[in-house]
């Protein structure tokens, strides 16, 4: 299975993670032709709560596990849950409390990504 294949099975299980769990605002933004980005991915994802981030964030650990065997190298943020940031290396899943999210405005910040927007 070549490395794309792989990548896309794994943001594909991280959406559907989220879904799952009605994380809202789902993005996905492609750094691949960014320079000097910290990951090739980022999946974004909006909640209304500490516990619905924390939910989120333990489905994708979980269902990306059990299912794809992979887990993340990384996580940050579970302790006061208004952002977690989960880093599969390749891939790096964020979820927000919403207004965290306007907050820090990131699709500002990554706006020479190509971003595509999941349907809620």
């Amino acid at each position: 299975m070549s490395k794309n294949t792989q990548k896309q099975q794994l943001i594909d299980k991280i959406v559907e993670a989220i879904q799952d769990t009605n994380g809202n605002d789902i993005k996905i933004f492609d750094l691949s032709g960014i320079e000097n980005s910290v990951a090739e991915t980022f999946v974004i994802c909006s909640a209304n709560s500490n516990t619905q981030v924390n939910a989120i964030s333990g489905n994708v650990e979980k269902k990306v596990r059990n299912e794809l065997g992979d887990r993340p190298w990384h996580v940050e943020g579970t302790e006061n849950a208004l952002w977690v940031l989960m880093d599969y290396v390749s891939v790096v899943v964020h979820v927000f409390q919403t207004q965290t999210r306007e907050y820090y405005d990131i699709e500002e910040l990554w706006g020479d990504a190509k971003i595509t927007s999941i349907a809620d």
